[in-house]
């Protein structure tokens, strides 16, 4: 056959379910051309041992496999003796439906960046039976007491929130919040006074009154100092 795609690349082949199953833990192709009859089984077998989501264009001299095919990521199944338009129909519906889609590393890219720029404006809390919300701009600090966070607003008021500091951090603007140390992100506005504090450190004093000393480590003080200034 004389199908022209200067686009493609062979990256990898295999005549049996054990070379096919190496080659998919290895590498991660963005199309398989399959043979439903390999050397020592069905290709089925292959993604019975190693899941994926792979595309897949089905090859095979029968019909029978046709349904079975379809439950595994096919994009086609094109019978023997292959044709080059079948083939190259198949192709193009391939471009066409699969490649646009992201894969699973670009989602997790494209999720990163929407938290990035998307932030949270508010929180829910519960108090007894009743749910309710706080405004973000409400929030004078977060803190980990007896490993539950607790979100503690500029009017006094205290809550557990479902959210590790990792995640809040990720949450948060930047511009208002910082993560001060490993148990506290601080609102601008609730950073009364910064001191200079022994070993490098600084102790931070609050309005209102965190219920805990917190201390900004020499690693971070670099970053917290460019906060303050609201270089960050």
């Amino acid at each position: 056959m004389n199908v022209l795609r200067p686009d493609y690349n062979l990256k990898a082949w295999a005549d049996g379910v054990e070379r096919a199953v190496s080659v998919l833990t290895d590498d991660t192709p963005d199309l398989l051309i399959a043979d439903i009859r390999l050397s020592d089984g069905l290709c089925f077998d292959v993604f019975e041992r190693k899941q994926t989501h792979v595309p897949v264009i089905f090859t095979t001299a029968y019909d029978e496999f046709a349904l079975q095919a379809f439950r595994v990521n096919s994009v086609d199944y094109l019978l023997k003796p292959i044709k080059e338009n079948d083939l190259e129909r198949a192709l193009a519906k391939f471009e066409a439906n699969c490649l646009t889609r992201p894969t699973s590393e670009q989602y997790k890219g494209l999720e990163a960046s929407y938290l990035k720029n998307v932030k949270k404006n508010r929180f829910l809390v519960s108090v007894g039976d009743t749910y309710m919300y706080v405004e973000t701009s409400d929030i004078a600090f977060f803190y980990v007491e007896n490993r539950y966070v607790f979100l503690h607003t500029f009017s006094g008021k205290r809550y557990i929130v479902d959210y590790s500091l990792e995640q809040l951090d990720a949450m948060l603007d930047r511009r208002d919040f910082f993560r001060l140390s490993r148990n506290c992100i601080a609102h601008i506005k609730a950073v009364r006074k910064v001191s200079k504090y022994f070993g490098s450190r600084l102790t931070v004093s609050f309005s209102p009154e965190c219920p805990h000393e917190i201390l900004v480590s020499r690693t971070r003080v670099a970053d917290c100092l460019k906060w303050l200034d609201g270089l960050s």
